[in-house]
């Protein structure tokens, strides 16, 4: 399996989706199995098989990522504009509210605040991840 793609005409260099997608759902499934346990009444996941039901909510929180969140970043750009970039952790909060909703009994998120902090700690990871690992293997594999 190659973990590198190269376009030689543009020289952009992209880690496979495959490796992209194992990176994000590790890091998706610590957020949520530190959160849930750490806030043990207001975000729950359901006990029975709770690896599989982080994993399946990492999936979908993934899956929304890519797909509606981007069409919510450009349909709310006048309105994270008027305030500065604060309602862009809306965005995932809304995400995360979405996958509350798919899942039911499996994973619920009680209040907005603890919506937000898991938002929040969602994007830390994903900067995080960024940074200290899709970039390095990026510029590994660009020299």
């Amino acid at each position: 399996m190659k973990v590198m793609i190269i376009d030689k005409n543009t020289h952009k260099v992209r880690i496979n989706h495959m490796i992209d997608w194992l990176i994000y759902m590790l890091g998706y499934s610590i957020v949520l199995i530190l959160v849930s346990l750490i806030f043990k009444k207001t975000i729950m996941i359901d006990q029975q098989y709770f690896g599989m039901w982080v994993l399946i909510t990492s999936v979908i929180v993934y899956i929304l990522n890519k797909t509606i969140k981007p069409i919510l970043v450009w349909l709310t750009i006048p309105l994270t504009g008027m305030t500065l970039g604060l309602f862009y952790p809306f965005i995932n909060v809304f995400i995360l509210n979405i996958a509350d909703f798919i899942l039911g009994s499996h994973f619920n998120i009680h209040g907005l605040f603890m919506s937000f902090l898991v938002a929040v700690l969602i994007s830390i990871m994903n900067a995080i991840m960024d940074t200290l690992i899709i970039e390095p293997i990026i510029r590994r594999y660009k020299s």
